[in-house]
């Protein structure tokens, strides 16, 4: 049926709003037999437990991705291309995974029970890696002896087919794990308490912090013992670790603040963004308000929903390139540093490739206690901004970092070629290269400079300008620019290593780095996010924000 114009005029879209927002304001509402009042529970004990429980993750994580190209490269056979390609593939999905883990958790589980259910399925996946390191090789084929004199053996099909089972099990378990903990650690903090908003800004940091210094240690330790104990301890402690924490975040049910995220009929994330799609569509032409009809102001609360959804995009779009470069550090870093003199002075002891990422956590963990303690309180007597900046600015500088590390791993990288050929190794795929680990160290070391601003402003970015009942769904979308990074990587390394071997070329990834050219795609990616930079700006400078920052004048 038309309208006519002696219809009745529409009332406003904030006055349909206006009775539902302080439900969705508050939305503190126990569902579980456990939960207790605002009073007893949540605020920084509980965020206790559950960075903790981050924190043990983080170790099993990185204990197992920080050297993985260590092991496709020997134990499995793998070229250095391929082994880049199918880890960035691996990483691309464990980190597109929370979008679908986030909206059964948001729709169904509940964050707390998510989060239960995605660790036990963890513990089975690392439990089934270590398993698929022990078995033996096919019978028939003979051993070679490495570089560094023990035996590398031909693995079966059946052990590269468990293991690729046991990784992208991985993979699923943090599709429940990533989204959940951290969304179900920040709503025990109430951001209508002007109090709990600022720890909760304070949460984000030190979440990070703890990760870190978690990762740091994952990558020094495991990577020793992976490279001269065994893969299958390698792999097995961090599934230990994985069941402590587990055990360690039920221990803490009774002091959490529950958020019902489930509220609602109707509440699936897929329902609930298939309505708000629909109800937008039915805008008025003349006004852009909606058509009378129905449930008017549910329909109302959810053309506002997607509209919120929609003002995201551009700057999730403009951060993919630094998903691309966060990529590299795990893989061609790491190779890269395995050609280099690791000796510490005259001793025998080598530091393992893969170690070297713990200057990246070194970086992060003191520019995080920096950031926290002398840059915001002097930032904050300048802007008058509460946080000292706000989220997109943390953002926009962490992505200038990243494009000075890409310029640095460059520069580095060309030394290291210019080295090899005066030593006259350039032909020598396994001799050392004399030029010493600390010549690395910078660009790792920017990179963690860059972390502390890009991906902790995200993490808070897209969980406070997501729609209420989203947040969990919030930070998937901050994961999946880690996500699309890696497959864009995956992508470009596939793409540039068979155009660099056509007519008999040299890969640009060559098994034998001294004679590859990591240079160059180092500086296409800086290329790359130059190019990028402006854009976001742009799309920055034009966002207006859900809330505005809390001014401390």
């Amino acid at each position: 049926m038309s309208r006519s114009n002696s219809s009745p005029a529409q009332p406003p879209i904030e006055q349909l709003i206006a009775p539902r927002l302080p439900a969705m304001a508050s939305g503190f509402e126990p569902f579980l037999t456990r939960a207790g009042h605002r009073p007893v529970t949540g605020g920084w004990k509980s965020a206790l437990f559950i960075i903790w429980v981050e924190v043990a993750e983080r170790f099993a994580y990185c204990g197992i991705s920080s050297n993985l190209i260590s092991y496709l490269t020997g134990p499995l056979g793998k070229s250095t291309a391929a082994a880049a390609a199918a880890i960035n593939a691996w990483s691309g999905a464990a980190s597109m995974m929370p979008l679908l883990g986030a909206a059964v958790a948001d729709s169904w589980l509940g964050r707390y029970r998510a989060i239960v259910a995605s660790s036990l399925l963890y513990i089975m996946g690392l439990g089934m890696l270590a398993l698929s390191s022990m078995f033996p090789s096919t019978e028939g084929q003979q051993c070679n002896v490495s570089a560094d004199g023990r035996p590398s053996c031909p693995p079966s099909s059946l052990q590269t087919a468990f293991f690729y089972i046991s990784l992208y099990l991985v993979a699923i378990a943090q599709s429940g794990h990533k989204p959940c903990v951290q969304a179900f650690g920040a709503d025990q903090f109430d951001m209508m308490d002007p109090t709990e908003s600022l720890s909760r800004s304070s949460f984000f940091n030190w979440w990070y912090f703890g990760i870190c210094g978690s990762g740091t240690v994952a990558v020094a330790l495991m990577s020793y013992i992976q490279d001269n104990v065994s893969w299958a301890l390698g792999f097995g402690v961090p599934c230990m670790i994985m069941l402590l924490a587990l055990v360690v975040f039920l221990l803490g049910t009774r002091t959490y603040r529950f958020c019902d995220s489930r509220a609602g009929e109707g509440s699936s994330s897929f329902l609930r963004f298939g309505k708000a799609v629909t109800a937008w569509r039915k805008r008025s032409p003349e006004g852009g308000e909606l058509v009378q009809n129905g449930n008017c102001a549910e329909e109302a609360v959810l053309a506002v929903e997607v509209r919120g959804l929609a003002r995201l995009l551009p700057i999730w779009a403009t951060c993919l390139l630094y998903g691309v470069v966060f990529a590299q550090p795990s893989t061609l870093f790491t190779k890269q540093a395995a050609t280099l003199d690791r000796s510490l002075g005259s001793s025998s002891l080598q530091v393992p490739p893969a170690a070297l990422q713990c200057f990246t956590g070194v970086s992060i963990i003191t520019c995080i206690v920096m950031y926290d303690l002398v840059l915001v309180p002097v930032a904050r007597k300048i802007t008058g901004v509460a946080s000292g900046f706000t989220m997109l600015q943390r953002i926009g500088t962490g992505i200038t970092l990243s494009l000075a590390a890409l310029l640095v791993a460059a520069l580095v990288e060309m030394r290291r070629l210019s080295a090899a050929r005066d030593a006259g190794v350039g032909d020598q795929p396994n001799a050392v290269v004399p030029m010493s680990l600390w010549w690395i160290v910078p660009q790792y070391v920017l990179l963690g400079a860059a972390d502390v601003f890009t991906m902790v402003g995200m993490q808070e970015f897209f969980y406070d300008q997501m729609p209420g009942q989203l947040k969990s769904l919030g930070l998937a979308f901050y994961l999946s620019v880690f996500g699309v990074g890696s497959f864009i990587s995956s992508f470009l390394i596939s793409i540039i290593d068979g155009l660099t071997r056509t007519d008999g070329g040299t890969s640009w990834f060559a098994d034998n780095l001294n004679r590859g050219h990591l240079d160059y795609f180092y500086l296409l990616l800086a290329a790359l996010t130059a190019l990028e930079l402006p854009a976001y700006l742009y799309f920055a400078s034009a966002y207006v924000y859900k809330r505005k920052p809390i001014n401390v004048h």
